[in-house]
């Protein structure tokens, strides 16, 4: 498995991914646009020439705002998400970037536990956040600086 920066070659097999994944998936054009978008930025795990899954992100003003992270119902448990995540930190600690900063479905026990082991800590719940179906978020954020987050 390989890691790199999203290529346009890889936007149809991440649209795929989106609709397997969330029940309200980002379009194949808004995954188009994020290559031009000069905030964002993707990392993508292939095997070959097949899209396992990714990492999207913006960056503004030396902070992280992780926006979305699938891996393919059939790859998960295999480490893949854990990959992907290792390589934003490792990219925003290279940066100076930080915080990072998240949010997951309040029910999405699997992705709270994998962010909790790469030193996320819970920082607060968006009330409604998501739709379809209606739930709430956790806030989650990993300082990558010198500064403590607190943890709630």
């Amino acid at each position: 498995m390989t890691i790199w920066p999203l290529q346009a070659w890889q936007i149809p097999q991440m649209a795929q991914i989106e609709r397997l994944c969330f029940s309200d998936p980002w379009s194949q054009k808004a995954l188009e646009e994020e290559l031009e978008n000069p905030l964002a930025l993707y990392f993508v795990a292939c095997e070959g020439e097949q899209v396992l899954g990714y990492v999207g992100t913006r960056m503004v003003c030396g902070q992280c705002d992780v926006t979305n992270v699938a891996v393919h119902p059939r790859c998960r448990r295999q480490g893949i998400g854990r990959r992907l995540m290792e390589a934003l930190v490792e990219h925003c600690k290279v940066r100076g970037i930080t915080p990072l900063q998240l949010e997951v479905r309040v029910s999405n026990q699997p992705a709270i536990a994998l962010y909790q082991a790469l030193g996320f800590v819970r920082q607060g719940v968006r009330p409604n956040y998501y739709q379809d179906p209606r739930e709430d978020a956790l806030l989650m954020a990993r300082d990558l600086g010198t500064g403590e987050i607190e943890k709630i």
